[in-house]
Order: C-alpha cells, then sequence, then structure tokens
C-alpha cells in the first residue's frame, strides 16, 4: 500500500476571484503568514492563474502533462533543472514544459504568479527516479 507524502505547503486550490471580479493581490499578500502559500486566484478557459508567496525550498517533481509558467512580481525565484538553475528577478518569466524534473525555491520572500491547467497536481505527478 503506498500513502501519499503530505508537504508543508499551504495550497487553496478553490478559485479565489470568480470572473467579473477584481483581482486582489496585495490583500493576499498582506494577510499571507505562510513560509509558502499557493492560491488559485482565478481561472481563465481551462487554466488557472495561482499566486505563490513563497521562502525556501519546493521538492523535486514533474508534472507528466502540464506545462508551468512562473512570473515574479516581487523577490528572486530559483527554478532548479537538472541540468542548471534559473534565477528569475521581477517581472521575469519562465516556462517548465511537461516531463521536465525541476524544484523552486526562494531564498528570501518572492511573490510569484502561476499559470497551469487547472487539473495540475501543484506537488507534481508521475514518479521520479531515485
Amino acid at each position: 500500500m503506498s500513502t501519499s507524502p503530505s508537504y508543508p505547503y499551504a495550497t487553496y486550490l478553490d478559485i479565489k476571484f470568480p470572473a467579473l471580479e477584481v483581482v486582489d493581490v496585495p490583500n493576499l499578500i498582506n494577510a499571507c503568514t505562510d513560509q509558502w502559500y499557493n492560491q488559485t486566484l482565478c481561472q481563465v478557459n481551462d487554466s488557472v492563474v495561482r499566486l505563490g508567496i513563497m521562502q525556501g525550498e519546493y521538492h523535486w517533481h514533474k508534472h507528466e502533462n502540464d506545462d508551468e509558467f512562473f512570473f515574479v512580481l516581487d523577490g528572486q525565484f530559483i527554478i532548479d533543472l537538472e541540468d542548471k538553475s534559473i534565477e528569475l528577478k521581477p517581472r521575469e518569466g519562465f516556462v517548465v514544459p511537461k516531463g521536465v524534473i525541476h524544484r523552486t525555491r526562494a531564498p528570501e520572500k518572492a511573490v510569484i504568479l502561476m499559470v497551469e491547467t487547472a487539473a495540475i497536481v501543484p506537488t507534481g505527478d508521475g514518479s521520479l527516479e531515485a
């Protein structure tokens, strides 16, 4: 019997702001007390826009069927790939293609937006080779 690992992330997949409503990102940032926070802001067609407020490291993972787009609003955000690390500053973005093993991290508090399919599993799917 296999069990799903438990992760220390505050992840909220509910849509916080429906269509025709102002998406209030500053209020969410100010209210955040979690070290690794992920909230779905809104849905656009088959994709969602998520807010990430984070400091520290996420685990290595991949998404078999989904690309991920990361866009930095504030702070420094690092995406580790198997062969290199991508350092993003505010107003920079990067796409991690489906099937690519990656880990994200933020040495200090960073605020990012993510665009991905609504069906994506934020903690990853598929098995990683040890």
